[in-house]
């Protein structure tokens, strides 16, 4: 008689059948074309309570039970002030996933919301303090962030449109605070339409921003007037006459011509073009 599979069963199976071309498959390319596991490492992969992130504490799950590379993972969330609603649907999704997640309590919120000055960037640069001091402290020697493919895309379009500058997020980071401890991101190749995709077809629900600062105000990521958002409406725009678009974008940050750029920036040291200008226009010293 066959057995019936548990929900997580179901899931796992989920991700290995029906989205293997769109999400295992991809997962694993990156994971092997930007070197993110070696043997030996143990990860904290960390969870915020969104489907990104918790598909992406199932993935690791799957790969260290069938990788010929031998490493660890340690299954991590931060809570930084949720609400009890958020903190026990974290809970009750990683049961539902067997995920044995280590939890532990930050001030966060408190303090970046009590902040007059750009609250949503103290609060990213908190959290991500915080993560790399508790993987460290759990002899972790890398972090697994949740940043997928779109994220890529959007974040190097935020970069030119409001920060001036060409800046891609990065598959991989070294830190410079945390000596020894890396970033990846394993989702890097992973379309967000097709994590929407798996989390429909298996009935999840996974919490959204849970910032308490932007609860009542289009700020975060979901709202209506999050520059992010923004971003996402206008390359939504842009795939109707081209459907490639995105991927272009994706192609070009792994192919650019230092050569034809009239200023980089290379370990903080700016190198321009203006240097070597006299003054004259058509003439290059």
């Amino acid at each position: 008689m066959k057995r019936t599979l548990e929900p997580h069963e179901l899931i796992e199976r989920s991700i290995i059948k029906k989205f293997r071309k769109t999400i295992w498959n991809p997962f694993t390319l990156a994971v092997r074309q930007y070197h993110l596991i070696q043997p030996g490492d143990r990860i904290a992969v960390c969870i915020s309570g969104g489907k990104d992130s918790m598909l992406m504490a199932k993935l690791m799950q799957l790969l260290q039970r069938y990788s010929e590379v031998p490493f660890e993972v340690v299954f991590l969330v931060m809570d930084p002030g949720y609400n009890e609603i958020n903190r026990n649907k974290i809970e009750s999704n990683a049961a539902l996933l067997h995920i044995p997640i280590t939890v532990f309590e930050t001030d966060v919120f408190e303090v970046a919301n009590n902040s007059e000055k750009n609250p949503c960037y103290l609060c990213a640069r908190m959290r991500r303090g915080y993560l790399y001091s508790k993987a460290q402290s759990l002899g972790c020697n890398k972090i697994a962030l949740g940043h997928h493919f779109n994220d890529v895309i959007e974040t190097t379009v935020m970069s030119m449109f409001y920060g001036s500058q060409m800046q891609a997020m990065l598959p991989k980071l070294h830190s410079t605070n945390f000596e020894g401890m890396e970033l990846i991101r394993p989702l890097y190749c992973i379309h967000e339409e097709d994590i929407l995709a798996w989390k429909q077809y298996n009935d999840l629900e996974f919490i959204q921003c849970a910032c308490r600062f932007t609860e009542n105000c289009t700020m975060c990521d979901n709202g209506g007037g999050s520059k992010r958002q923004e971003v996402k409406i206008l390359l939504r725009r842009l795939r109707r006459d081209n459907p490639n678009i995105e991927r272009s974008i994706f192609n070009s940050i792994h192919s650019v011509n230092l050569d034809m750029m009239p200023g980089y920036k290379t370990g903080g040291v700016l190198h321009s073009f203006l240097e070597n200008y006299d003054g004259h226009a058509g003439e290059n010293r």
